[in-house]
């Protein structure tokens, strides 16, 4: 009865004290299984220009700025294809907040009350995951880092804008090599047709 009593009311139960042991050791409930490689999409582009900045987009429904994010602002430049992106993301999180090519058609303005700041148009940012067209602002520490940003942005533009061009131009030497193939053959078809009759 005695015993029933210590189970059944705690405050009659006799305090045993645990003495500290330093090598105590849990297990995992549950087992985590390490990733071998996180793909960023990056790994195939140099960087030509990095600095810590902070991003903000305007909301014409609300009529305001909302900031995007906090964190390095990139241009990148693909290996293969040689085109140039803006790309920046969060401090911490690592979540995309810009994302797209820089086109001729954006031009950087400078923000109303600030030296450090620039502001310019996108046709196609594609960091919500969609391509959308988005007012951005982008701030920097100082107007030395701004200044260093429009130097490096618009030679990057002008850069898209001669690869485009040679594009272009191998595209439609590309073209007149298939047209002068698509001759020879349909002479050759036209010719055997001949041979045939």
């Amino acid at each position: 009865m005695a015993d029933d009593d210590k189970t059944q009311n705690p405050e009659n139960a006799v305090e045993e004290e645990v003495e500290p042991s330093p090598d105590v050791h849990f297990e995992a409930v549950v087992k985590l299984d390490q990733l071998e490689e996180i793909k960023t999409f990056e790994e195939d582009e140099d960087v030509l220009f990095k600095m810590r900045a902070k991003l903000f987009r305007f909301d014409k429904g609300g009529n305001e700025w909302k900031e995007r994010g906090t964190g390095d602002v990139k241009l990148l430049q693909h290996k293969e294809n040689k085109k140039i992106r803006l790309l920046m993301r969060r401090d911490k999180t690592l979540k995309i907040c810009a994302n797209h090519y820089l086109t001729q058609a954006m031009q950087l303005q400078a923000n109303v009350g600030s030296d450090r700041s620039w502001v310019y148009s996108v046709a196609a940012d594609f960091a919500e995951g969609e391509a959308r067209a988005e007012t951005l602002a982008i701030r920097f520490a100082n107007t030395e880092n701004a200044e260093k940003f429009k130097e490096k942005f618009i030679e990057c533009q002008k850069l898209n804008a001669e690869n485009e061009k040679k594009e272009e131009a191998a595209g439609n030497s590309e073209k007149k090599e298939e047209k002068k193939e698509e001759k020879k053959e349909e002479a050759a078809a036209a010719k055997d047709e001949e041979e045939d009759l």
